[in-house]
């Protein structure tokens, strides 16, 4: 039995082994852990080898399913089939756990938002994304694809790219590179200013990236009663060259 790939799905199933072994190498261990999307099981077989890992899974695609009961021993239990970004993931795990998986590309951006709402409980991710994400989610202050992940992730994890992964090595090829990348949990507990307003202003500087601060966050000033902040010069500097420090800063000013 094979899975077809959907792309309904973004499926692209990798099939080098090396690479897979790689991935789940990446992944520290000790904890709980959720492997999203596990398609024909190419990580979840190195996942099972690992006894500091209790493995829990989550596929949408029946056919991943059927074949995963079918090809893997143990599974009943382990296995769930729906959608990982309607789990409610605080009642599958009452204490921290990990992430893992090649996550799919259509809905990766997602992911990663779900892993920031659930931050305190994820001290660690290792995922297989799109390259363009993993570089944009990894990137500093001062680059092009610098933007709203790249903050708000990096708000709570340390970011590292890992290594990229050829299309050769997935079934079908995918028309772009990947990347592998791991996030860990950094030592903030808060941000020293409102969460909520934070991330407000930084997806509302991203809106408009290419025109200084001042234009989008005009209105959010105004209704706020704060318009003297915007002769500061922070308001002429663009989204790209604010740090994480920055942004909470700017919150500050609109608190």
């Amino acid at each position: 039995m094979e899975v077809r790939a959907k792309k309904a799905l973004g499926q692209h199933f990798l099939t080098d082994q090396k690479v897979a072994r790689a991935i789940v190498d990446a992944l520290h261990g000790g904890l709980p852990t959720l492997e999203v999307g596990p398609g024909m099981g190419v990580l979840t077989q190195y996942l099972l080898e690992r006894p500091d890992i209790d493995l829990k899974l989550i596929e949408i695609d029946t056919e991943s399913v059927e074949y995963l009961l079918t090809h893997f021993q143990g599974m009943q239990g382990k296995l769930m089939e729906g959608d990982f970004l309607r789990l409610r993931l605080e009642k599958l795990f009452p204490e921290k756990f990990a992430i893992i998986g090649n996550f799919p590309y259509n809905i990766s951006s997602q992911i990663f938002f779900k892993v920031l709402d659930y931050k305190d409980s994820i001290p660690e991710v290792v995922g297989m994304v799109q390259k363009e994400v993993a570089e944009r989610i990894a990137e500093k202050p001062g680059s092009k694809t610098y933007g709203i992940l790249s903050v708000l992730l990096q708000a709570w994890y340390d970011i590292e790219y890992l290594f990229t992964v050829g299309s050769g090595c997935f079934a079908p090829p995918p028309k772009v590179e990947s990347a592998v990348i791991r996030l860990t949990r950094n030592g903030r507990t808060e941000l020293g200013c409102d969460e909520t307003l934070f991330k407000t202003i930084v997806k509302t500087a991203f809106g408009q990236r290419r025109k200084m601060m001042r234009n989008p966050l005009k209105p959010l000033a105004l209704a706020r009663g704060k318009a003297d902040i915007l002769s500061l010069p922070v308001f002429s500097e663009r989204p790209e060259q604010l740090s994480v420090e920055d942004f909470v800063e700017l919150t500050q000013l609109f608190s």
